[in-house]
């Protein structure tokens, strides 16, 4: 049976992952981050072409202060080990407001970016300070923009032309969300992109979520019937 070419993930749960082991919510976000290697490891090698990660929204932010350092500074070290992208050949990009993070996190990410632009096969996309919502009006804002100034006519304006102005438009849209830790929500993470994806909600706290996790996910993709507002073949019988 088919698997998902792209496959998103919410990586939900660090916190209370700690909590239940009387440990600081900074220490679930390191075993999370050990948790994110291993599944892309895996994911890769099961063939899955894309995996988009929000690993920070735009709402993190308003954390405390001593937890967003802790990411900031995890993001870091994650980004100083890029070489292991560019030897294994894995193309990394970033969604997201780049220009709120500190200079030198930028520049990590734009060299990454350019390192690996070229590399085909396994792609990982970072969602860093992101906002599906945000993400929206922006494109809308840019498409207003170029109708103003008459680079383009309003009736000219479709789903694909809107799309193009996001900051997706490089990446195939999801086939299958996932989230992990037992809430059922994107909470602002690919709104638009996920019109048609299939969402798969897991109880397991994100540095738990292991291998095999990841395989009893792609199972129930796997069983699903995706219509895209059309009938599945049982029902055209």
């Amino acid at each position: 049976m088919s698997l998902p070419k792209h496959i998103a993930i919410i990586m939900d749960g660090n916190g209370r992952w700690a909590k239940k082991r009387g440990l600081p919510r900074t220490a679930g976000h390191k075993v999370g981050a050990e948790t994110l290697k291993k599944i892309l490891t895996h994911a890769r090698k099961k063939g899955i072409e894309v995996v988009t990660l929000y690993a920070f929204s735009s709402e993190n932010w308003k954390r405390p202060q001593e937890e967003v350092q802790t990411l900031m500074n995890l993001f870091r070290t994650y980004l100083k080990e890029a070489r292991e992208f560019v030897e294994k050949e894995i193309r990394v990009s970033f969604i997201g407001e780049r220009e709120k993070f500190d200079a030198d996190l930028k520049e990590q990410m734009n060299r990454l970016e350019s390192q690996t632009a070229d590399f085909k096969g396994f792609h990982v996309v970072l969602a860093l300070s992101y906002g599906a919502r945000n993400d929206i009006v922006n494109a809308a804002r840019q498409l207003a923009t170029k109708a103003a100034s008459g680079q383009i006519k309003p009736d000219e304006i479709d789903e694909a032309t809107f799309a193009a102005h996001l900051s997706t438009a490089h990446m195939p849209v999801p086939d299958f969300v996932i989230r992990t830790s037992g809430e059922e929500r994107l909470s602002n993470f690919l709104l638009w992109e996920s019109a048609y994806a299939e969402l798969y909600f897991t109880p397991v706290l994100w540095p738990d979520f292991d291998e095999e996790a990841f395989d009893k996910a792609l199972k129930v993709y796997q069983n699903r019937d995706r219509r895209y507002g059309g009938l599945s073949n049982k029902q055209k019988v």
